[in-house]
């Protein structure tokens, strides 16, 4: 894949990272030069030392055979820009960060796939892990839906019976649902008539934030 990152601060600099050793094409954009110096001395890549929010800089960069572009800066108005230049560009994938909730209503406007409030998102995580040592995992979606994993333990009310009967019965309320379970290392996607065995691992899509008093009862 032939793709431009806009921005090589934390966030960009961990995609460009990413995406190299996924072996795709990558052009950045870095506005500042001992920055651009910085990338271009690590990767084996095209950096261009510009701005992103002229249109030339971004032709400059390949638009016309970019399969995405990525804007990663901390400044929503220059992301909101960029990717405005880049719809515009006929760019096929465009993503941005939107370091402010408040602004993503801009960028879906545009159509643009967003990831809200990345410093939020980390605290957030680091919230759980100290808060809520049951949970495995746990992944924040754009809307504020949730994925995460748990362990049904021997107290929780979830083992012994089926997953129709725990939604039935309001153990699994409303706008939540397992998606998959894990057992002896083995995962799959489980049938409503699937009944819950002891400390299995269950994933979860939830609609909204799972409280504590939710995992705590779920987990037993």
């Amino acid at each position: 894949m032939f793709m431009i990152v806009v921005g090589a601060g934390s966030i960009g600099s961990s995609l460009i990272d990413i995406a190299t050793k996924e072996k795709n094409n990558v052009v950045v954009i870095e506005t500042h030069e001992a920055r651009a110096k910085e990338i271009s001395n690590k990767y084996d890549i095209t950096v261009l030392n510009g701005n992103a929010t002229l249109v030339e800089t971004v032709r400059e960069a390949g638009s016309e055979r970019a399969d995405a572009l990525i804007a990663t800066t901390s400044n929503d108005a220059v992301n909101l820009m960029v990717v405005s230049i880049a719809e515009m560009l006929k760019i096929p994938s465009i993503v941005s960060v939107v370091n402010d909730r408040e602004h993503s209503e801009f960028f879906r406007r545009l159509g643009i796939n967003v990831l809200e409030n990345p410093e939020h998102v980390v605290a957030n995580d680091l919230y759980i892990a100290v808060r809520r040592l049951k949970v495995k995992d746990l992944t924040i979606l754009s809307q504020g839906d949730q994925i995460f994993r748990l362990v049904a333990n021997e107290g929780s009310p979830l083992v012994g019976r089926s997953l129709a009967d725990s939604a039935k019965r309001g153990t699994i309320p409303t706008g939540l649902l397992v998606v998959a379970i894990e057992h002896d290392g083995k995962k799959e996607i489980p049938p409503p008539e699937t009944i819950i065995t002891a400390n299995e691992v269950l994933t979860f899509f939830s609609l909204e934030r799972a409280s504590d008093e939710l995992i705590e009862k779920l987990t037993g």
